[in-house]
This record gives structure tokens, sequence and C-alpha cells, in this order.
């Protein structure tokens, strides 16, 4: 696995002063993959199938020179055909992801991932699609592949503002009904939303032999709350607003997110779904490792 811990080019204060996802998604994917003489997706899924004799027209890179050594013989590998991936990323826009206590805010960063991944997918030749979504969906870019649909992935996310209320839950169980290919379903969310209509569009996706990943993205100060003044509280959606100690709320606070999200990571493992933490001041190459984990394990199970 690439490691690129120390690596600036994956920083999220640099990944900020850049201009344009296109060249954010290239940093990362280079800044995660350095030190690979080439992907460690390639290939993953093609397996020799047999050989036959040349005939006029094969491509010379196809021959078995090993077997021409051998016998004088001219005879071509055959490969299976190999299985095009699915990989659809579902980015939560609503308001909630618009919070960010550094420079960049959970949705910039959840962006970020998802341009990274997409341009990561497409260059293996896979397909791709995108869905933004608050309490529903929002923006659609069905999945394909080429250079075009990473360039329609790239745009829609730009393009996108983090607005209304959360739904994950509803969106993964209206999701699961209308996928038609299975593959790797990559949610990039905060999951603040109620955690058994999440638990139940999880099960949806898993019962239609899709495999999500779960990366829930948080500011670090929803972690920590770690505030030292008078503050005043805006809900991002629609909570209303409040002037409060902090000190008198934080063991409280902290106390309630770590439930909620102990919660969601048990629901997960259960499930056998991927969960994955992105503190938003860390920087982004988790993201894209635990996704080559997961599709090389997915490679060696389709290969018994």
């Amino acid at each position: 696995m690439a490691q690129a811990r120390g690596d600036k080019r994956l920083d999220p204060a640099v990944l900020d002063r850049l201009e344009g996802l296109e060249l954010v998604a290239r940093t990362v994917v280079e800044g995660t993959l350095s030190g690979h003489h080439r992907s460690p997706l390639r290939g993953s899924s093609a397996e020799f199938a047999q050989h036959r004799e040349y005939v006029a027209g094969d491509e010379l890179r196809r021959l078995d020179w090993k077997v021409f050594a051998r016998s004088d013989r001219l005879v071509v590998k055959e490969m299976f055909e190999e299985t095009t991936l699915a990989c659809h990323l579902l980015v939560d826009a609503s308001e909630s992801m618009a919070f960010g206590s550094l420079e960049w805010s959970k949705f910039d960063y959840a962006r970020w991932c998802a341009a990274a991944l997409a341009h990561l997918v497409i260059g293996e030749r896979d397909t791709s699609g995108l869905v933004l979504f608050d309490a529903k969906e929002r923006v659609k870019v069905p999945p394909s592949s080429g250079e075009r649909q990473k360039h329609a992935i790239w745009k829609a996310l730009e393009a996108a503002q983090p607005s209304g209320p959360t739904g994950v839950g509803g969106v993964l169980q209206w999701f699961a009904g209308r996928l038609r290919k299975r593959g790797i379903v990559a949610i990039y969310s905060d999951f603040f939303d109620d955690l058994p209509s999440v638990v139940e569009g999880l099960r949806r996706l898993r019962h239609e032999g899709h495999e999500p990943i779960l990366f829930q993205v948080l500011d670090p100060l929803e972690l920590s709350f770690d505030i030292a003044r008078l503050v005043r509280l805006d809900g991002l959606e629609g909570a209303g607003m409040l002037k409060v100690d902090p000190k008198a709320l934080r063991q409280a606070y902290v106390e309630e997110i770590t439930a909620h999200n102990r919660e969601l990571a048990r629901h997960a493992a259960a499930m056998g779904v991927d969960y994955v933490q992105l503190d938003t001041s860390r920087t982004l190459e988790v993201a894209l490792t635990t996704y080559l984990a997961h599709r090389k394990a997915r490679a060696r199970g389709g290969r018994r």
C-alpha cells in the first residue's frame, strides 16, 4: 500500500490553494501512489485463459515468446475478459457539510476526496458516477468512463454548494433500489442523521450486492468542541440560534457525538462495511488507500 504520510501535496492547506478540482485530484492521486511504478489496480482482474495460434493482424505484444522459444510456434495469450468496476460516489451536500473551523469546509474536503477517487477509477478504465444529495438526490452524473466523464464529475462537484436538510438514510434506501450495476458505493458525509435510517439504507445496499464504504467527514472542532469563550451557535439546518457557555456543554456534547460515531462504526462492522473517519485537518491519503485495499480484496474474492 502506498504511503504518503508527510507528503505536503496531500495537506488540505496546500490543496485549498490549488485552482480547480482537476489539479487537486491529480495531486492527491499522484501523492498517494508515489513510489509505485504502476497502479496497484491495473490488471487485478485479468487472468490467463488459453493459447491460440497466431493469425495475421494479432497484436505482437500478445505473443507468448516463451512458447515460441520452446516450440518455434507463434501463439497468442488470451485472457479472461477484465471485469469493469463500477464506483458510485455519493457526496452529502446538505447544509451541515458547510461547517468548517479551518479555511475549508467539510464539503470542500469531501469533494476533494470524491474528485480524486473519480480520477483514479476512470484512469483505470473503470466506470464512475456521482450523486450529490441532501434529503434527496440533487445532482446526478450517471456512471460512465473516459475523460469526458471525469470532467463531468469534477464540474458537478465544483458547482455544488451545501444547502438543505440532511437525509442520508433515505437517500441510501432510494439509491439501493435504482443501481443497475453492482459495485462499490463510496459515501462522503458527516452522517449526522437518524442512525436506524442510515443502517437500513446500508442493509439495502448490501442486500443488492453493493459494497459501501463510509467516509465520515468531520471537522476537528466537531470532535473536540474545544471552545474557550462564550459563543453563538447557529443551527445549520433550521435548528435555530443559541448563545451558550461551551464549557458547560462540552462534556455532554463530546459524549453524545462519540456515542453516535461508535454506534455507526459498530453497525458498519456488523455488516462488513468499511467505516473511515476523516478529520478535515489531516492529509487525504487515507481516503484513497482505504479504497485501494477494498478493491484489492474484492479482486481477490472474485478470482476464487
